[in-house]
This record gives structure tokens, C-alpha cells and sequence, in this order.
């Protein structure tokens, strides 16, 4: 794998996650390895790619993800996080934490939210599930938050990017799947899914009514 995303599996099929802080460290590990795994095999140009009206792109969630890591885990518990101070800089510009520049090297930033990954696990097995901390960014004067929280939050987070990543990784070339090449699709082949699109977008049609005739015909009403 390009960027060496490791294949881990469900978290829900590990060995082993007899306590509540091993599950949570092996579903936000999952998280992590999918959105490495989906600019698996592309170029520079396609990991950068804005896909979507609001530019989401693979490399940018990367860079995204890695402040979410050092931020959550780091001054929200009084542990230093080096370079966290780029997601505060208000000269940086609105969603500068989104995108990657031409100077910035894909290696680099992968290197640096793997590096991320060491510096939360390091908090996550040092301090109590329970330990307290506190989120200066959730709204006026902040939230008082537990490891516990941030955990769930941080993989609802990282997840939900992955998610993300997934429908990218489909518009650019046609790849999908959890931990491998559809891996969690029905085996089907390509006219199969071709003709299920077609049979989905029917349905719509035909729910929503007649302000969204078939292809060809006229909207009435």
C-alpha cells in the first residue's frame, strides 16, 4: 500500500477488547487506517482533487484529521501538541485546515497524522477514561469535557471523514470499500450495478411525482 494504511478488519472482530479503553483505541484506529487507505494507488493530482461544491478532498481530510488529533488530545488535557497552533492562526484564511498546498509533500502530511496518532494514544493510555479536560472551542467560555467524551467524539469525527473519503474515492475511480477493494458490497459486476443505479433512480422519479418526470419527458403540473 502507497501510503501504508495497515488492513486491521471491523473493529467489531478484533481479539481481545475485554475493556472499554481497548474498544474505543480500536474503533478510532479503523477510522484512521480507512482514510489512509482510500488515496491508496493515486496520484498527487487526484488526492488533492476538490470533488464536491465545497472542495472536500482525500489529502485535505488527512490534514484536517491531524488538528483534530493534536487538538483534542493534546491542549484539551494540558499536553503539548507541536504545531497545533497552525489550526488557531487566523491569518491562515477559512478552511485553510481542509486543503494541501502545492508546497505541502503528501508524504509529510501522512508522516504527521500518523505522528498525531502517536501523540493521542500516548494521552489515551497515560490518563483515566473519566480524567478531566477542558474544550475552549465549544462555544462561549468552553465545555468541560472527560477523555471518554473526546474519544467518542474523535471517532464519530475521523469516521465520519472517512466517510467522506469513500464517496471521493468513488467519483474519482470507481473504488469502494471498508478495508479492501469491496470488501463490505454485495459481489456483483459492473452492468449488475449499473442497472441497480438505473432501478434506484426510477424509484426517486416515481416518488417524488410529476415534477420529476423520466428522462425525455416533459415536468408537468
Amino acid at each position: 500500500m502507497i501510503d501504508g494504511a495497515r488492513n486491521v478488519g471491523a473493529p467489531w472482530q478484533g481479539a481481545g477488547m475485554t475493556d472499554a479503553r481497548t474498544s474505543l483505541r480500536s474503533y478510532l484506529q479503523q477510522g484512521r487506517d480507512t482514510l489512509l487507505w482510500k488515496m491508496d494507488g493515486l496520484s498527487e493530482y487526484d488526492v488533492r482533487r476538490p470533488l464536491t461544491p465545497t472542495g472536500t478532498n482525500l489529502l485535505g481530510l488527512v490534514k484536517h484529521l491531524t488538528f483534530v488529533e493534536l487538538g483534542y488530545f493534546g491542549p484539551v488535557f494540558g499536553r503539548p501538541a507541536p504545531g497545533i497552533e497552525a489550526w488557531f492562526d487566523e491569518d491562515a484564511g477559512p478552511n485553510s485546515d481542509m486543503w494541501a498546498t502545492s508546497a505541502e509533500r503528501r508524504a509529510d502530511l501522512v508522516a504527521g497524522y500518523r505522528a498525531a496518532w502517536a501523540r493521542s494514544d500516548a494521552t489515551i493510555a497515560a490518563l483515566a477514561l473519566d480524567a478531566a479536560g477542558r474544550v475552549p472551542w465549544w462555544g462561549d467560555g468552553g465545555a468541560d469535557v472527560t477523555l471518554n467524551r473526546v474519544i467518542v467524539h474523535v471517532i464519530a469525527e475521523t469516521h465520519r471523514h472517512a466517510g467522506h473519503a469513500d464517496i471521493v474515492r468513488e467519483l474519482i475511480d470507481g473504488s469502494v470499500g471498508f478495508d479492501s477493494v469491496g470488501d463490505n458490497l454485495p459481489e456483483q459486476d459492473d452492468r449488475w450495478w449499473r442497472e441497480y443505479r438505473d432501478r434506484l433512480e426510477q424509484v426517486a422519479r416515481q416518488a417524488a411525482g410529476p415534477e420529476h418526470p423520466e428522462p425525455g419527458e416533459q415536468p408537468r403540473g
